[in-house]
């Protein structure tokens, strides 16, 4: 039986844009610097690549081993965890790219739910074992993403006797709002089991079920924020930790009066970071100048002290 690599993957998690260049094609150079700012500017040292933010599903198998391949390489040494997405349609294609993550060293993969066909619990089971035995060193866990999957089979069903078909297996992400479902997750856990909350304007909710870290878009540019929500919620301060929690709100529900979609999002991280990511590819849209704007002076309105915070941590 092959040995797993105990590396448990808790706390702050950024889910990561996919850099590209004008005319739509991978970008590595960015990455580099991405993971600086990461860093430096935002406290995170965990990411999460190729995922929905990352726009994985509008890239070739080829485009994401070279990207996943990248992340880790320019993460040695400076970031903590990267997990690779490997979910694809084809069985096949995430078993390549699962056996592709052990080869470049990730600390562990994740797949969501193949959505075209869309499978019941048991054969959703199934293919994620298929698709962990094709790397069964690495850690791995199942992406839950209904609103981009369709695929809203309970949580709690799948995790039913599951590490017994998967002896990677070591969590979930979960990005879904049944706080009842995900309640039942962490409630049923095992001690060696991560279950990460990944809707980020309900993170506080799921702190207090017993959410073990959260993996989010906005993590990227609001990361030393939501790093102290859950030193505050830590602490026992809910008084702060709401009040960064709301400022997040208020910020996603201006957003998505603008057509808040990864697209957008990724533009809002180009304002706020200056780093240079690219426009979304088809079938997403760029955002229009007008609308960015709009989102990153909202963004400056609810944290006015963003500067400072950085410049805490350029001094740690």
């Amino acid at each position: 039986m092959a040995v797993v690599a105990e590396k448990k993957l808790t706390g702050l998690v950024a889910a990561t844009f996919t850099p590209l260049t004008s005319q739509g094609e991978v970008d590595l150079s960015q990455i580099g610097p991405y993971i600086d700012y990461l860093v430096q500017k935002q406290g995170v040292n965990k990411i999460f690549v190729n995922g929905t933010t990352g726009e994985s599903m509008s890239l070739s198998v080829a485009e994401r081993k070279m990207l996943a391949e990248e992340w880790c390489q320019k993460a040695r040494g400076k970031i903590d965890h990267v997990v690779v997405h490997v979910g694809c349609l084809s069985l096949k294609d995430s078993q390549e790219l699962a056996r592709h993550a052990a080869e470049i060293e990730a600390d562990s993969i994740a797949a969501m739910a193949p959505f075209f066909f869309k499978p019941n619990a048991d054969l959703l089971k199934k293919f994620l074992q298929e698709v962990a035995s094709a790397a069964p060193t690495l850690p791995f866990y199942y992406y839950h993403t209904p609103s981009m999957t369709g695929v809203d089979v309970p949580v709690r069903d799948v995790l039913n006797d599951i590490q017994n078909i998967i002896p990677s297996f070591r969590g979930v992400k979960y990005t879904g709002t049944d706080l009842m479902d995900f309640g039942l997750c962490v409630s049923h856990s095992q001690p060696n089991w991560t279950v990460l909350y990944g809707v980020d304007e309900q993170l506080l909710p799921a702190l207090t079920i017993g959410a073990q870290g959260a993996v989010g878009s906005t993590y990227n540019y609001l990361g030393c924020h939501i790093n102290k929500l859950m030193a505050a919620f830590e602490r026992g301060d809910l008084v702060e930790a709401r009040t960064i929690q709301f400022k997040l709100m208020d910020l996603l529900k201006y957003a998505k009066t603008l057509g808040f979609d990864v697209g957008v999002n990724k533009q809002l991280m180009i304002e706020l970071s200056g780093l240079s990511l690219g426009p979304p590819r088809l079938p997403l849209s760029p955002c229009p100048p007008a609308n960015s704007l709009a989102m990153a002076q909202k963004f400056h309105s609810l944290f006015p002290e963003h500067s400072q915070v950085q410049s805490e941590l350029n001094m740690k």
